[in-house]
């Protein structure tokens, strides 16, 4: 892919076309757009960005929150959305398509022969873009239907196929479930299957790794390469610079709604020329940050100040835990078995595993929004998970949670200062008055790196970043001793992750709290963590500190994961 805008100039790589089963030549032009433009109103958020997707090769867009990578990528298969302005010299698709000519004059019903069988769209939010009442199979079916594809027995026979595909375990089960039922990780398979049924020949990804562990997301990958192999033309939208080496020939450096950088993959992260694009580099976490801050600045690295960890009596000591749950075929599956770990004072613990592993159900067990079939967790050596809801309600606030999505726990229609109040009301030592707790809330902002401007915002107004923010104070409010973190960076680009990350290691630096740390980022385990527990179907196999588990693994399945990982010097 070639990309070219008033800024940013690169020479064609020279290339000896070879025939696709697309019957395209590897190179050809399936979608070519000049000088894109589109506003919301006054504000204008694509500035004029121009670019050429090719047949058997895999653009990746890159950037921060709000620089228009998105929105571009939305712009392509018309869902723009309301309220918005549309501008380009030219947008077409590849002549002799039925979406042959200016896509931008295309209605809502030309757009639905184009969308799914021309263009298909992984859309970035997998934990609401599945309609919840539908079966995950009827989802999944649905650009099949759409466009006539088969029968109702060849479609079902198809879905399967496409979910196995994507790495979705028990396909035939699964396509019975509903979205909710499934987890974070499945439900972004769904749509990647769902995008890609048709096979067509211009795929554009938004995030579609994002809620996906190691060994999935390169299952992911490789089912991308080979599409791309067949032809299929790729623009990538990704946060996750690694994945981005992986699959991308050429990258294109957005910010402020403009490219600012753009070159063969390996030059751009190797070699950045833009001291924007350096930064996105510097802050992707890896062994080589740990102990230091992802945000520098023009200052170098500089190492944490650690409050040394309390390993005396554990803070959180769960013992032989297990959790059992009945399928939709009335099958009972373990998916927790027999799992104990200890947590420190001002420690870190990361729980890392596929999808399915049991890390999350082992952290709602731990929070006592479980109850388990055996086993129990301990709270400063006294009961938790044992006491009835009566007896752990003056307990609750020594524990606190920062979710994957922060949106989907608050409530829309509070703003910023009364999702802090309520939380600071429910703590050990809620306000005497209106001064007081506004008085707190500013406090608890500050610390977040967040200002009065946000008090009387609602969630919806607020960035993703903010939002991540948001959820952190609202979890230091009641002044926990732990806080459970269940992905809690997972959506967020790659900048704002790095603040986030450098937020919650001040905070523990500050105050001397714990985190139980889960994510299916391997980067970010060992970035942040001072000991690792390793999780396959529902059992710890491996245990250690980060460096023991990240350079010296000694079970199968952990040196799996860490082969699987993605790593920036792929990049080719």
């Amino acid at each position: 892919m070639t990309v070219l805008n008033a800024r940013t100039t690169a020479s064609t790589r020279a290339n000896t076309p070879a025939t696709t089963d697309t019957g395209h030549q590897a190179g050809d032009a399936l979608l070519t757009v000049e000088n894109l433009r589109v506003s919301f109103g006054p504000a204008e958020v694509v500035k004029g960005i121009s670019f050429t997707a090719h047949a058997g090769r895999c653009l990746a867009i890159v950037g921060e929150s709000g620089s228009g990578k998105s929105v571009t990528a939305r712009t392509l298969v018309g869902l723009t959305g309301p309220g918005s302005r549309v501008q380009a010299d030219r947008i077409t698709l590849d002549p002799g398509s039925p979406g042959e000519g200016d896509l931008t004059a295309l209605g809502e019903r030309a757009w639905r022969g184009v969308r799914g069988k021309e263009i298909g769209f992984v859309l970035q939010d997998a934990l609401v873009s599945l309609d919840q009442l539908r079966r995950v199979g009827d989802e999944v079916g649905e650009p099949l239907r759409l466009h006539g594809w088969g029968d109702r027995s060849a479609r079902t026979e198809r879905v399967v196929e496409l979910l196995e595909s994507v790495g979705v375990p028990e396909p035939e089960m699964r396509a019975r479930q509903r979205p909710y039922e499934l987890s974070g990780g499945l439900r972004q398979r769904a749509l990647i299957a769902s995008a890609i049924a048709l096979d067509p020949r211009l795929l554009i990804a938004d995030e579609p790794t994002t809620a996906l562990d190691v060994t999935v997301q390169a299952q992911v990958l490789d089912l991308l390469a080979a599409s791309k192999a067949r032809g299929t033309s790729i623009i990538l939208i990704s946060h996750d610079l690694s994945v981005v080496a992986r699959l991308a020939d050429d990258v294109a450096v957005m910010r402020h709604g403009e490219i600012v950088e753009y070159g063969p993959t390996r030059q751009v992260l190797r070699r950045p020329q833009h001291e924007y694009t350096q930064a996105l580099l510097d802050a992707v976490p890896s062994e080589h940050t740990r102990g230091t801050r992802l945000v520098r600045g023009d200052a170098p690295a500089a190492p944490r100040k650690r409050r040394p960890v309390d390993r005396g009596r554990p803070l959180l000591d769960a013992r032989n835990l297990t959790k059992v749950y009945r399928g939709p075929d009335g099958v009972d599956r373990t998916v927790v078995q027999d799992v104990s770990f200890e947590l420190f004072g001002g420690e870190t613990l990361g729980i890392v595993g596929e999808s399915g592993s049991g890390k999350t159900t082992a952290a709602k067990i731990a929070l006592a929004l479980l109850a388990p079939e055996g086993g129990e967790v301990l709270l400063r050596g006294a009961a938790w998970s044992t006491l009835t809801q009566r007896q752990r309600r003056p307990l609750r606030s020594r524990v606190g949670v920062v979710y994957q999505d922060p949106l989907s726990s608050f409530d829309p229609r509070w703003s910023v200062g009364r999702i802090l109040g309520d939380a600071l009301s429910r703590g050990p030592k809620p306000p005497s008055s209106k001064a007081e707790t506004r008085d707190r809330v500013f406090r608890l902002l500050e610390q977040v790196g967040l200002g009065a401007e946000h008090l009387d915002a609602g969630p919806l107004r607020l960035s993703g970043g903010q939002r991540q923010r948001v959820a952190i104070a609202r979890a230091l409010a009641p002044e926990p001793e732990l806080i459970v973190c269940d992905e809690p960076v997972s959506a967020l680009d790659v900048s704002v992750q790095a603040q986030v990350l450098d937020l919650l290691t001040d905070l523990q630096d500050d105050l001397g709290v714990s985190y139980l740390f889960i994510s299916h980022d391997l980067g970010v385990i060992h970035h942040m963590s001072d000991r690792v527990l390793v999780m396959k179907d529902g059992k710890v196999v491996e245990r250690g500190t980060a460096d023991e588990i990240f350079t010296r693994p000694q079970h199968a399945y952990t040196q799996r994961l860490l082969t699987a990982l993605p790593r920036l010097e792929q990049a080719s």
